[in-house]
């Protein structure tokens, strides 16, 4: 059973930035699908960054593409993702999920990840 715990949200005035962290427990996420997603109220979860570790490969949404990055720290079994230029639409809540099994591309469909943080709501005022 693997526990992902998110934190690093907060209030942020348009421009700003934040950097979320997704501590894993119970498995080593080294070479297993990690995904960011978010949502906002009304709206369904919508995925913002995947990696696949065992290939290298991160993939971005289209609206994120050059604000944000996600990373690692294998030591620290974490995940973070780095939000720069933050945009009022960028307000939801975020998770972090990781997959179950080892694979070769990004898994962008929430339905693909077995398991999920409890959400950092991230706020970005205008």
């Amino acid at each position: 059973q693997v526990q992902l715990v998110e934190s690093g949200g907060g209030l942020v005035q348009a421009g700003g930035s934040l950097r979320l962290s997704c501590a894993a427990s119970g498995r080593t996420i080294r070479n297993y699908p990690m995904g960011w997603f978010r949502q906002a109220p009304g709206n369904e979860r919508e995925f913002v960054a995947g990696s696949s570790w065992s290939s290298g490969s991160l993939y971005y949404v289209d609206s994120v593409k050059g604000r944000f990055t996600m990373s690692r720290d294998n030591a620290k079994n974490t995940v973070y993702l780095q939000m720069d230029s933050l945009k009022p639409e960028d307000t939801a809540v975020y998770y972090c999920a990781a997959g179950d099994s080892v694979s070769l591309v990004v898994l962008t469909a929430a339905r693909r990840y077995d398991y999920w943080g409890q959400g950092t709501q991230v706020t970005v005022s205008s």
